[in-house]
């Protein structure tokens, strides 16, 4: 098998996906379902079992690639970011009427009338996907026949925010969950992709992707005076993005939150107890290339 990224590599030795039947070998090979996440915020497991540690997480509205099905389990690749890995097959459904709106806010409630005193039915998490099938005052009816606050919506096609480090912001204080990707947990790289999906930007899953793929390097010097708002910060396993010339926005373990802080202060905490010294600074271009 050539050297393929595990993590974005639907192929195992027994199954593979069917479009990697001349790359890669395996004992057959599948061509997936699509079905959408049907659940506010559903983990993405490497290994099937409910036990097994969580990498990344999916979002209502979210299109994955099904390729088995067993117990249960689903092992599927994210349509959004490639991600491969195990989820409950309780949270899919086949793929119904595709997605007008994405939600713009850190949550919104769901409820069974255009009635903000009825009992909610749950929330949904920023960037999650829905279908607006009509509007009922200052409610959106959803193809699930649910209601949500039209303003906590945005156009599909129109990003939620125009400047990425605003969406950090917004979720100042979430607990920090390894593997989360919502206000409910979130961990540094999550933040990170979460965030520039919200304005439109396309960032992949983890740190070491996002060091590799976004932006331009810019040099690491002893006092980072070029630093700017928006600048990515990478430790080997960690990323802040800097809200400030000097401020740091990270979620991170020693907090267990997202904060702001400023990045002498994590530079040297890092340096001594967990990640050692920075390993590069990145610039995200302006015209990165946008999500659907």
């Amino acid at each position: 098998m050539p050297d393929l990224d595990k993590r974005l590599t639907p192929a195992r030795p027994d199954l593979a996906a069917d479009f990697l039947r001349d790359i890669v070998e395996a004992d057959a090979y599948v061509t997936p379902t699509l079905y959408s996440v049907v659940e506010p915020v559903v983990d993405l497991r490497n290994f099937p079992n409910p036990d097994a540690g969580v990498d990344t997480q999916a979002l209502f509205g979210e299109e994955v690639l099904v390729f088995e099905e067993e117990e249960g389990w689903a092992w599927v690749q994210l349509k959004r970011d490639s991600y491969v890995g195990y989820m409950s097959m309780n949270a899919l459904a086949p793929v119904g009427e595709a997605p007008t709106h994405r939600v713009a806010v850190p949550r919104t409630f769901l409820y069974p009338t255009a009635n903000m005193k009825r009992p909610n039915l749950g929330a949904l998490p920023l960037e999650a996907r829905v279908c607006v099938i009509a509007t009922d005052g200052a409610f959106a009816r959803l193809a699930t026949n649910s209601f949500v606050w039209a303003a906590h919506l945005t156009p599909i096609d129109q990003p939620a925010y125009a400047d990425f480090v605003t969406v950090t912001e917004s979720l100042l204080n979430a607990p920090y969950l390894w593997g989360g990707k919502s206000p409910l947990g979130i961990d540094c790289s999550g933040l990170v992709q979460l965030s520039m999906q919200a304005a439109g930007l396309n960032a992949p899953r983890d740190t070491d992707m996002q060091e590799k793929a976004i932006g331009e390097a810019l040099p690491v010097t002893d006092d980072l005076a070029h630093l700017q708002r928006g600048d990515l910060v990478f430790w080997k396993g960690h990323v802040g993005i800097m809200q400030s010339a000097t401020q740091l926005l990270h979620a991170n373990g020693h907090h267990m939150q997202v904060r702001s802080e400023p990045l002498t202060e994590a530079r040297a905490r890092i340096l001594a107890n967990s990640y050692g010294a920075i390993t590069s600074i990145r610039r995200p271009f302006s015209d990165d290339s946008h999500v659907g």
